[in-house]
Formats: C-alpha cells, sequence, structure tokens
C-alpha cells in the first residue's frame, strides 16, 4: 500500500499540461506561437492560451496515435469488460446480481469459470466496495462463496488474499464513501472495481448534477488507473419496467460501455444473466445457472437449459379457445343448416346477404369462436399443407390470416 501522504501528489491525467517529450517540443513550440498570433489577431487575452493548449492535446485526426482498447474477460467468446470503462450491473432486486459479481471477482484468479474466461495471462487484482450489505455479508460471500469458488480443483495452493481488496462503506454516510472509494483505488492500483451498489454515494438518486459528477469522478478513475468499474444499480421497481432507477440510472445508462441484465425465476431457482447493451461486441448468448445446496453457482447443462426453455413456452402458450357452438344447430361438428335458414328465413321473410350471414354466425355460434377460422392440415406431395377457412367478413380476413 502506499504512504497515504503520497495521495496528496498529482495524479499525471491524460490531459497534463506539464512538458511535453523533448521529440514534440519543437512542434509544441510551433502550436503555441501560433495560437497566441492567432489570440492576438482576435483581440482575445492570451491568457486562454493553457485552455487553448488543452483543447489542441484532445484533437482527434486519423492519425492520433491511441491505445488500443484493452478488456478483462471472454464471455461466449466475445470480447467484455474494459479497461478505463464503466459497466451496468442492472436487475431487480435478490436477482443474482452479486453472483454476477462474484464471478468476475473469481476470475480475477481463475483463468477461466462458468462460461467465462479471463483474457490475460496474468491475474487480475480487484477492489470489491460493498455498501449495500452488513459487514457479516460481505465476509460470508467472500469466504463462501469467492474463497470456493476461486479454490475448487486447486490442491496445496492457498487463497491469493493479495489480490483482493474488500472493503464495507455501510456503516459510512453518503458523502463519505465516494472520497472513500477513490482513496482505495489509488492505493490498491486494481483491475477491477465492484461498486455495489453506486446509489449510496449519492444524498438523491434523482439529483442530475449530483450524478453526472459522482461518474465524472468514477470515470477519472477507470481512465487514471485503466481498470474496469462495475456500478450495480437497480431497475425501476415496475415489474415490466427495466430501466435504470433515477437520474443517476439514466446517467449511467448513458456514460457505461456495457450493461448486463440479471434476473431470476424464483420457482426454479434459476438465475440469468446477459448483455442488454454495448459500444463494441454484441453477446447474444445469455448464461443461466442454478445455486446448489452449498450455496455455490452451477451452470445449467445443455439438457436442463432445453427442459427450462420448453417448459417456459409451454407455460406462456395460449390456450386455444373452445368452440361455443350452439348445440341446437351444431351436433357432432355438423351444421345443421336447413333448421338454421328455416329458423332465420320464416316463409315470406327477406334479409340483405351480410345481413343473414351475420346472423347465422350468431345463430349458430360461429362468433364465439375466437380463432377467426377453421384450420385443416394435410400433405401434399410430401409437403404440409395448412387450410384456413375464415369464419369473418372479407374485409377481416386478415385477422384469419394473422392469427
Amino acid at each position: 500500500m502506499e504512504d497515504i501522504n503520497q495521495l496528496k501528489e498529482p495524479v499525471t491525467e491524460k490531459g497534463d499540461l506539464s512538458s511535453p517529450p523533448l521529440g514534440e517540443a519543437g512542434r509544441e513550440s510551433e502550436v503555441r506561437a501560433e495560437l497566441i498570433e492567432e489570440l492576438s489577431k482576435a483581440g482575445i487575452d492570451p491568457a486562454l492560451e493553457e485552455k487553448l493548449r488543452l483543447l489542441e492535446k484532445r484533437r482527434i485526426t486519423p492519425e492520433t496515435q491511441i491505445e488500443k482498447r484493452r478488456f478483462l474477460f471472454r464471455m461466449f467468446g466475445k470480447p467484455c469488460f474494459p479497461r478505463g470503462e464503466l459497466v451496468a450491473i442492472t436487475g431487480k432486486k435478490k436477482c443474482g446480481k452479486t453472483y454476477l459479481c462474484s464471478l468476475l471477482m473469481t476470475l480475477c484468479a481463475r483463468r477461466e469459470a462458468m462460461s467465462m474466461q479471463r483474457m490475460e495471462e496474468e491475474p487480475l487484482k480487484a477492489l470489491w466496495i460493498d455498501t449495500e450489505q452488513s459487514e457479516e455479508s460481505t465476509q460470508e460471500i467472500l469466504t463462501e462463496r469467492i474463497t470456493p469458488m476461486v479454490m475448487e480443483g486447486c490442491e496445496n495452493t492457498t487463497f491469493p488474499k493479495e489480490q483482493y481488496d474488500v472493503f464495507n462503506l455501510r456503516p459510512d454516510n453518503w458523502n463519505e464513501r465516494l472520497p472513500l472509494i477513490e482513496m482505495a483505488a489509488r492505493q490498491s492500483k486494481p483491475d477491477l472495481i465492484i461498486l455495489d451498489g453506486i446509489r449510496d454515494v449519492v444524498n438523491d438518486i434523482n439529483d442530475i448534477v449530483m450524478a453526472q459528477e459522482v461518474l465524472e469522478r468514477l470515470m477519472h478513475i477507470a481512465n487514471d488507473l485503466g481498470c474496469c468499474i462495475c456500478c450495480v444499480l437497480h431497475q425501476n421497481k415496475a415489474a415490466e419496467d427495466k430501466t435504470l432507477r433515477g437520474a443517476l440510472g439514466t446517467e449511467l445508462g448513458n456514460k457505461c460501455f456495457e450493461e448486463y441484465e440479471c434476473k431470476k425465476d424464483a420457482e426454479h431457482r434459476i438465475f440469468q444473466c446477459q448483455q442488454v447493451a454495448t459500444r463494441k461486441y454484441d453477446i447474444m448468448e445469455k448464461f443461466m445457472f442454478t445455486i446448489q445446496d452449498n450455496g455455490l453457482p452451477r451452470l445449467l447443462s445443455s439438457m436442463e437449459l432445453s427442459a427450462f426453455s420448453e417448459g417456459n413456452a409451454e407455460k406462456n402458450r395460449t390456450p386455444t379457445p373452445q368452440r361455443t357452438y350452439n348445440p341446437e344447430y351444431v351436433q357432432k361438428g355438423e351444421v345443421n343448416y336447413a333448421k338454421a335458414f328455416n329458423a332465420l328465413l320464416p316463409e315470406g321473410t327477406e334479409m340483405r346477404a351480410c345481413q343473414l350471414e351475420q346472423e347465422f354466425m350468431e345463430l349458430v355460434g360461429i362468433n364465439n369462436d375466437k380463432r377467426y377460422g377453421f384450420i385443416g392440415e394435410t400433405s401434399l406431395k410430401g409437403r404440409k399443407l395448412i387450410l384456413l377457412k375464415p369464419t369473418t367478413f372479407m374485409n377481416l380476413s386478415g385477422n384469419a390470416v394473422r392469427y
């Protein structure tokens, strides 16, 4: 750990205005001279020179030398969780967000876990900031979940405690937490930061100014240290509303590089995680896992996934409406047309064709068939043939076809 006094030293940032390398000194002098000349011609105070120099440093051209983005992990063969960026982990309450965070921290020590891999050969340093749970719960997750996941299959080795810095900031006030997080990050110099959760570093989740300040400070940390910061934030409480909560969530959604959503099927105790937004690599697959008796997650097998998907499809399938034909005119699937027309058209009665059609359908009960038509299936020359007889008027026959 660095000496605390060293934290007072200025951190070199991308926009540092210190002297340029010798090789660039000539070009810097030319730019400076050009700027002063332009300022003088425009009647602008040369005191703005420093700001213009900073602006010039921020210029991007096709020739600008920029370090290529590096990713910490790979999911289903796709790079994810980039250095220097924020990542959002979201979902409803108690839906597996902490399990996903535990998996990421496990990958810092293991090269592979569940459906993810660490991209770099060397182990990573993880900093976990827990603001939601009790100190006891934080310790339990560290010792009873992360440690066994890291040590699974490893014999004659000990848990690499030096790779993990874990802090519980729940006892602290909201306005004390962010400075502590910044201090911990500068001292630890991690590759991965888990902030669970970001909501607890603001007083008002709907304060847009505070949200912008918090996210800017976190982005500075990610950029300066070249680490990935995973910010855990709940979705809105409404079941169908999957947006991130408050103005803080809106800003996080705008600023983050990726967003991952966690869900839970409470009936089967199955969790699933899926990337729902990204600036680079789309990951369409989702990994699903269950929790074993020992409290550790286990990836579902292909057979279990298939059974779960079929069960959900059956559960969500719209039941076929039952026909409720008038038994007085329809028996064993056959319509007694003579009886029906005699009832509708007594001797000497006249009726327009369209009206007759409507009243016949109502009398027989065809209007109660919500499927909009009769369907028959057969095969012709080895190909499946579906026959549809709409029970609607001509101008509504599209309902039968769409159904």
